[in-house]
C-alpha cells in the first residue's frame, strides 16, 4: 500500500494563509539545524562542574571537596576579612535558603561556630544584636565647593 497524498484543493492565499508550496512539508522539521538531542543546557553543565572535586590542603591535611564547597569556603573567608561585597552576597544566599524552606540547621559544628563568632567579632557585632537586617552606615560626604 502506498500512501498517496490527497489532492490539494486551491484556496485563497492571504493573511494567515500562506501558499502551499511554502508551508512546512509533513515529516520535515521546521528547524532541522536546531539543538541536537542529548546536548546539555547551561544549568546542567554548571551543576555538573560544581559537583566535581578538587584537592585542598586544610590544617596541613589534604582533603577532597566539591568546587561548590571550595567556593563557599572562599566566600566565608572573604566575609571574615570584612569584604562588604562578600557580606552582601552571603546575606542574600542566607535569605534565599531561609525563604526556600530548606532546613537550616539549629546547631553548627564547633569549627563552624568558631568561624561565625570570629566573623561577628571582626564585624564589631556584639552578642545579642538583632541580625534580621544588615546595618550599613552611610558614607559621610564632604560638601561640594
Amino acid at each position: 500500500m502506498s500512501k498517496e497524498k490527497p489532492p490539494i484543493e486551491p484556496y485563497d492565499v492571504g493573511y494567515k494563509k500562506p501558499p502551499t508550496a511554502t508551508q512546512f512539508q509533513t515529516g520535515n522539521s521546521g528547524n532541522p539545524a536546531g539543538r541536537p538531542k542529548g546536548s546539555l543546557n547551561r544549568k546542567t553543565v554548571l551543576l555538573r562542574s560544581l559537583k566535581e572535586t578538587v584537592t585542598i590542603i586544610e590544617n596541613g591535611r589534604k582533603r577532597k571537596i566539591t568546587k561548590l564547597e571550595a567556593a563557599m569556603k572562599q566566600l566565608a573567608n572573604k566575609v571574615a576579612s570584612g569584604d562588604l561585597a562578600a557580606i552582601r552576597m552571603l546575606w542574600s544566599y542566607l535569605q534565599d535558603i531561609e525563604g526556600s524552606g530548606a532546613a537550616v540547621p539549629d546547631a553548627m559544628p564547633e569549627g563552624d561556630q568558631a568561624m561565625v563568632d570570629l566573623l561577628l567579632r571582626n564585624l564589631g557585632v556584639a552578642d545579642g544584636t538583632d541580625l534580621s537586617a544588615p546595618t550599613i552606615k552611610p558614607k559621610k560626604r564632604r560638601p561640594r565647593r
